[in-house]
């Protein structure tokens, strides 16, 4: 369960990792501000999540 949970929390942060990349790539083209903040929007959420899970692994280590 707890291996499960370390590759569950990798998967989030690249989640969040990549979603910012992408989100800024966008802002430094000038494309599309709406993108720009739909992007930031889920960044924010998959934040959320990642922190979560990380409370739950560390919870559950102990």
């Amino acid at each position: 369960m707890n291996g499960a949970l370390y590759y569950l929390t990798a998967l989030a942060v690249a989640a969040v990792l990549g979603v910012l990349l992408l989100g800024l790539w966008n802002m430094l083209r000038g494309r599309s501000p709406d993108l720009s903040q739909k992007l930031m929007r889920w960044r924010v959420g998959l934040q959320i999540l990642a922190i979560v899970i990380i409370i739950v692994t560390v919870y559950l280590a102990r």
